[in-house]
């Protein structure tokens, strides 16, 4: 490259000597000529470059003025100004800016000195210009004579012939009429360009590549041009397929001096307008390079030209250049020509607006040098991925991208800003700069993945793209590059974690909870009966034995008890099977003098654990400990039993030690009992820990061994009868004083139960074994009594009206088939019935939760499945509040696949939850194993699936699943802190704002109270289901309906064109038919997806 040679460090000399230069207080008047000192400026125009002339003018001490249009109120431009006016009161959003009768009054009212147009709107109107002469006030630009000879592209295309500078082939002057562009184009052949002859910037620009398009684009090119420029006027020209687009800065005074700051390459764009811009151009042949300054500065000598001004070219395979046009302003892409030359062009401007010559200003050719490589990336609030569509809305979250070598020159880019269909749709601009375009491009990209923009659409992933494309860094690019690079719309998601979660969580705080019950059943209303309880103390029970003898003596008195010993569920785990775990203490505390009366020779009561906590806080509003400590009072002669998850407690993660070791002091202290201590992998450290810390409380340690697979099944051996005997041999060398095999899927057979026990029996004579289960197959009667005759000494149950299906087997079954032989449990049937009864009426309390209400029996199927009891109940339920109730058959079988996807799990809270989401987001995204494992470095998985393959909750047997485990990327660090603060009150569109904290930050969500909009009137939206429903594909307003009802028309017939940010888009017909009915009318503005229109298909 021609200039990567020159340091960045080396004109520093030259920026403080401009920098004194340009001071208010160093100035020098010029040496000839009239100077006027401008003191005050107004800024025609507005967003980011109304900002960047303040910023000059400050600089230089000049006091700025702004305008405003009504739509724009709040825009940051008008708030950087030391004065700010509104204009176009009452009229359209582009023409208030347009207004110059008002403009002109605003400046003479005001006493401004000079207006700086900017760019687009009044920039290169030759009237206006004119105006400001007439009202005495200096126009920061060329002369009107001179704007109007440049603005008129034909004109200007002649005085190009003239000097000697090559063109395209065009018309000599403004097309006339559509005969015209039908003449030109018999004479050229196709393709062809329309173009505005009074403004540029894509507007009023189309190309036709065949006689059937050049009527439509015709139209929309003058209508774009009369909308943007205030003038419709076209010329056309022969379209050179593939160029380059160069163009080179040129700067003059109004002493004849034109120098150029060389050149910008443009080539990168879409709709023929910019997208990314570097200067110098790379790779640009020398020779071609020195022609195209020669004939620049050529051109604008010969028109006397002054002020700064752009001249442009397009540079065709050959090498050959053609003058296209000149644009008498200053260009949004000036930045980068500033970043590598170290001149200020904003300052350049107004100085020789005052009267300053070049020479004075230290701006003399032989001075001016290539320092290095800019780049410039237009950050727009469009879709790349629906054909750059402008996207409109609130942003509401704004966070740049800054550092080193990055310069950020934007207006409308805070927190809460709207962006509104009517103007350009450019966010900010990101100008980066290095010694060489590797260096740039390298920087640029690092600070555009630091962007963060929520709330609408941009085109950072896009640019992203561009800038780590090969063609992009190592060779030359031109005006067909993005057309041709398709795989620059593989666009890489972005995650939006922390927005998602806001919205939900303010969802949920205007419109309630999002999952409604799937059932309209309605708590029963009559009361439960309390059976007759006699009076004075309950008799004696276990609990005395272990109060008296301790958890060795209380494991001995188990062990040498004759019969089968039951300990009951009901109290908590049939419950949550069966009743999402919504049973009050209020109703528990009625029964429970019957039970410490009637029931004292059970094992234990099992009535707490993680989901008692879960619903007694969330959804009962009620105190867990609380709880405990008033059934302790009401059953002093019964153990309790609970579930400690290891090292989670009753939580989900890991906790520190200490707590869990204080967690397990103080719930002995408010009367548990046994603890029985499991980890959803079996994962042993986990295991210990839980062990140690309910032993150190005083508690009965139950080590628990999860079990799945089938032990009696030889193909099955991941789970084998030797990996259960070895896992056994630890918790007992550990001190267990019970050992329990934990069977929360029901997968335990008479076959296999017999074996399990039977080894653990031989292998353990005098410790005491507990087997827990589910009902789910149906099997869990005859299971149980298999295990008792193998040697088990307790198996669960639950009282019969809250047993089978999902909860475990029946009290009364397992009493009535062990009467009369060596496991009588000793529990008189009768009372069976009774405790029965108060929970068949208790339970329909409770309908709405009941699994019933959604599944009618238990099901075989579990074997395969492997879904634990309680799991299934809660997945069947989530399935009917998802509208997948008709799909929980897929949901079984992908919960299948998803367990093998992670390696064949035991599952129990939590690691049964990890198979359960992994599921239902298969099934919800219509994934199958296969696709989940090919895609899985691309997919969100949920968090639970991610945080396992991280380690949060252990080494699950075998290890972690491959290649799944190395292709998702495992995060860390990275923890959202919330806080919720205020509701806002409604505002027109149905909307509250819902403001929070994140990460100590404010920040704010829009969201639909769905209650209040009911009440509200609403454009209605185009249905996709619904074939001949035709929708608005971007906001905007309908300029033009080319139908009416009972039109007929053809698939692919233009319907009507809508204007959103001064870019026309024709809407086609989806179908052949008639239209059925109009929606909009012109000058309707609407949203995306609004309804336009209706067609009947033929």
């Amino acid at each position: 490259m021609l200039w990567s040679g020159a340091v960045r460090g080396g004109l520093g000399l030259l920026a403080v000597r401009r920098a004194c230069l340009f001071s208010r207080s160093a100035h020098s008047s010029p040496k000839s000529g009239e100077y006027r000192p401008i003191k005050k400026v107004m800024v025609a125009n507005r967003g980011e470059i109304a900002i960047r002339v303040f910023r000059a003018c400050t600089e230089l001490g000049i006091r700025t003025v702004a305008v405003y249009s009504e739509q724009d109120t709040g825009q940051m431009h008008r708030q950087k100004a030391d004065e700010a006016y509104l204009i176009g009161k009452g009229l359209p959003p582009v023409a208030a800016y347009l207004d110059i009768a008002d403009i002109i009054k605003v400046a003479k009212e005001n006493n401004v000195d000079a207006i700086h147009p900017g760019y687009g709107f009044l920039s290169e109107r030759s009237d206006f210009a004119q105006a400001c002469a007439d009202a005495g006030v200096m126009f920061v630009g060329p002369s009107p004579e001179t704007v109007r000879m440049m603005g008129d592209k034909v004109e200007a295309r002649s005085l190009a012939i003239r000097a000697g500078v090559p063109v395209v082939p065009g018309t000599d002057a403004p097309l006339t009429c559509l005969q015209d562009a039908k003449a030109f184009a018999q004479t050229y052949g196709f393709p062809i360009i329309f173009k505005a002859a009074y403004g540029g910037g894509g507007r009023g620009m189309r190309v036709v590549r065949e006689y059937e398009e050049l009527e439509e684009n015709y139209q929309r090119a003058y209508s774009e041009a009369l909308a943007a420029f205030g003038n419709g006027a076209l010329f056309v020209e022969k379209f050179i397929e593939k160029p380059r687009h160069i163009e080179v800065q040129i700067l003059g005074d109004k002493f004849g001096n034109v120098i150029h700051l060389f050149e910008r390459d443009c080539s990168i764009q879409r709709r023929h307008q910019k997208v990314v811009e570097i200067a110098p151009a790379f790779q640009l042949d020398p020779h071609l390079r020195a022609r195209l300054h020669t004939d620049s500065v050529t051109l604008a000598k010969q028109v006397g030209y002054e002020n700064a001004g752009t001249v442009e070219f397009l540079v065709d395979k050959h090498g050959k250049h053609y003058f296209i046009e000149v644009n008498s302003r200053l260009q949004v892409e000036h930045t980068v020509t500033e970043e590598i030359t170290d001149v200020d062009l904003v300052h350049a401007q107004l100085k020789v607006c005052e009267g300053h010559s070049l020479p004075d200003l230290g701006l003399s050719q032989d001075k001016i040098r290539v320092n290095g490589c800019a780049i410039q990336c237009r950050v727009t609030t469009e879709d790349p991925a629906r054909g750059f569509q402008p996207d409109t809305g609130r942003i509401e979250v704004f966070r740049s991208g800054e550092g080193m070598g990055i310069r950020l020159d934007s207006a409308s880019a805070f927190p809460g800003a709207i962006i509104s269909p009517h103007y350009d749709s450019l966010l900010v601009k990101v100008i980066a700069s290095s010694n060489d375009l590797q260096g740039a491009a390298s920087k640029m990209s690092r600070a555009l993945a630091e962007f963060r923009v929520r709330g609408v659409k941009t085109n950072i992933p896009f640019l992203q793209n561009v800038l780590s494309n090969t063609q992009f860094l190592h060779a030359t690019v031109d005006t067909q590059f993005i057309d041709e690079n398709q795989e620059l719309f593989n666009l890489k998601p972005t995650q939006n974690r922390a927005q998602k979660l806001l919205h939900y969580l303010g969802h949920v705080m205007v419109n309630g909870p999002t999952t409604p019950l799937p059932v309209k059943a309605k708590p029963s209303a009559i009361d439960p009966v309390i059976p007759p309880v006699s009076m004075g103390d309950p008799p004696l029970g276990f609990r005395d034995i272990l109060l008296r003898d301790g958890p060795e003596g209380f494991a001995k008195a188990v062990r040498a008890h004759k019969g089968l010993l039951l300990m009951d569920t009901t109290f908590r785990d049939a419950h949550q099977s069966l009743l999402a775990t919504r049973v009050r203490t209020h109703d528990l505390k009625k029964i429970s003098p019957f039970v410490s009366h009637n029931f004292n020779n059970l094992y234990s009561l099992e009535n707490w654990g993680g989901a008692t906590f879960d619903v007694a806080m969330r959804f009962l509003s009620e105190c867990p400990w609380k709880r405990l400590q008033e059934m302790r009072a009401l059953i002093p002669n019964v153990p309790f039993q609970m579930l400690l998850r290891g090292a989670n407690a009753v939580g989900y993660t890991n906790y520190p030690d200490n707590a869990v070791f204080k967690f397990c002091e103080v719930a002995k202290e408010n009367g548990m009992d046994v603890f029985r201590v499991f980890d959803s992998l079996n994962y042993l450290p986990n295991m210990l820990l839980g062990m140690e810390a309910a032993g150190a409380a005083g508690g009965v340690v139950e080590a628990a061994i999860s079990y799945t697979g089938d032990v009696s099944d030889p193909a099955r051996q991941k789970y084998s009868l030797d990996y259960y005997m070895k896992l056994a041999d630890e918790l007992v060398r550990a001190g267990t004083h019970v050992l329990c095999i934990k069977d929360m899927a029901g997968l335990l057979k008479p076959e296999s139960s017999k074996m399990l026990i039977g080894a653990l029996r031989d292998r353990f004579p005098d410790v005491p074994i507990h087997v827990h289960t589910h009902d789910t197959a149906g099997a869990g009667v005859a299971a149980m009594l298999a295990c008792a005759e193998a040697g088990a000494d307790v198996v669960d149950v639950a009282v019969d009206s809250m047993a089978g299906m999902t909860s475990q087997p029946s009290m009364g079954a397992m009493v009535a088939c062990a009467k009369g032989t060596k496991l009588d449990t000793g529990i008189p049937l009768e009372k069976v019935y009774d405790y029965s009864e108060y929970w068949e009426v208790a339970r329909g309390l409770y309908a709405p939760f009941d699994c019933t209400a959604t599944m009618k029996s238990g099901n075989a199927d579990v074997y395969e499945n492997e879904i634990p009891g309680g799991q299934y109940t809660n997945l069947h339920f989530q399935a009917h509040s998802m509208g997948l109730g008709h799909k929980f058959k897929q949901v079984k079988k992908s919960y299948t696949e998803a367990n093998k996807l992670l390696g064949d799990l035991i599952k129990v809270t939590p690691s049964s939850k990890i198979v359960g989401d992994l599921a239902q987001f298969m099934v919800q995204n219509n994934l199958t194993r296969a696709e989940v494992e090919e895609q899985a470095d691309e997919l969100s998985l949920p968090l639970s699936v991610v945080e396992f393959l991280q380690g949060h909750i252990g080494i699950p047997h075998g290890g972690f699943p491959e290649p799944l485990r190395s292709k998702v990327e495992l995060e860390r660090g990275k923890t959202l802190h919330i806080k919720a603060l205020a509701l806002g009150d409604l505002n027109k569109a149905g909307q509250r704002e819902v403001f929070f904290e994140l990460n100590g930050q404010l920040r704010s969500v829009l969201v639909k109270d769905t209650l209040a909009m009911k009440e509200m009137k609403f454009h209605p939206k185009a249905q996709k289901s619904i074939k001949g429903q035709v929708g608005a594909p971007m906001p905007g307003k309908v300029l033009e309906l080319k139908v009416e009802v009972g039109s007929k028309v053809e698939k692919g017939q233009p319907l009507c064109v809508l204007s959103a940010m001064k870019m026309e888009t024709v809407v086609n017909s989806p179908l052949a038919g008639t239209v059925k009915a109009l929606h909009a009318t012109v000058d309707s503005s609407l949203e995306g997806d609004d309804l336009i229109l209706e067609i009947d298909e033929e």
